[in-house]
């Protein structure tokens, strides 16, 4: 790794703990559930993310493959055809990149392009070399828990943590070293509305690990079964599950609307902060 580039990589990592930290999403796909197509322009997205990392999103994640349930899945070459010129045209934006691929060549040519993060839905066990090309690349990643099918009758904090057990086998394998991994329980994958639920309430289970934990519940359709009324869209149902996040464990929270999170998150600490004194 480029020194400028592990210099953004240590940062991010050493900012984590100091406060709750903030992805930014942003989607270069023409499928995403939310905003699909919006950003797949090469302007359109350095614009979109230079204006996430001015309102002080910590590190922005490009994806170029939806992982919606019934997304149309792409080969290697057209996913890397979509990220190559948005990451070409990020490489000066402030923050650093991530990339969301479950692809361990992608994630190889996306780290080359200035990536020093990859967030794999499937945690290291989709591509049986992504661990390795972590550990080469030495990009921090994200191990992010899923299943392919939902199965009410389980305990999923019990599911998650033979998840993450495996994925960190592989990759203390591939010599991918602790201080840059991330665990993601994965909300909204694979997972009944309750056991979302659970994955927010019960995230001290996970704590553990002695890993910083993300959650990514942005605009995800279980908060609507919250309140019945279908409210997955709206941001204060976001807003509120991200919030609960950080209180339950989460040093990240990974959000479509970044503005509004930074000014929760600034409240929040102050009354947190306040009441610890």
């Amino acid at each position: 790794m480029r020194p400028k580039l592990r210099a953004k990589r240590d940062a991010f990592l050493d900012r984590i703990g100091t406060r709750p930290l903030i992805m930014g999403v942003l989607n270069v796909t023409p499928d995403s559930f939310s905003d699909g197509g919006r950003f797949a322009a090469a302007d359109a997205a350095l614009a979109h993310a230079r204006e996430m990392a001015a309102a002080g999103c910590d590190i922005v994640d490009v994806g170029a493959e939806s992982t919606r349930p019934g997304a149309t899945p792409v080969t290697e070459a057209e996913e890397f055809a979509r990220l190559e010129p948005i990451l070409t045209v990020l490489a000066d934006v402030d923050a650093p990149l991530s990339v969301d691929t479950s692809k361990a060549a992608v994630a190889a040519r996306a780290a080359a392009l200035g990536a020093v993060m990859i967030n794999d839905v499937w945690g290291l066990q989709h591509d049986a070399r992504m661990a390795e090309t972590v550990a080469e690349a030495e990009t921090a990643v994200v191990v992010m828990h899923n299943r392919t099918e939902k199965d009410e009758r389980l305990d999923i904090i019990a599911d998650v943590r033979r998840f993450f057990d495996r994925s960190l086998a592989l990759a203390a394998r591939a010599g991918v070293l602790p201080g840059r991994i991330i665990l993601d329980p994965g909300i909204g994958f694979g997972k009944t509305s309750r056991q979302n639920r659970d994955c927010i309430t019960r995230l001290s289970e996970l704590r553990d690990y002695g890993r910083p934990i993300l959650v990514g519940a942005s605009r995800k359709r279980f908060l609507g079964s919250l309140t019945g009324d279908g409210s997955e869209g709206t941001l204060v149902g976001t807003v509120t599950v991200s919030l609960a996040a950080i209180a339950a464990g989460a040093s990240i929270v990974r959000v479509h609307d970044v503005s509004e999170h930074v000014t929760a998150l600034k409240v929040f600490q102050v009354l947190t902060s306040s009441r610890s004194r």
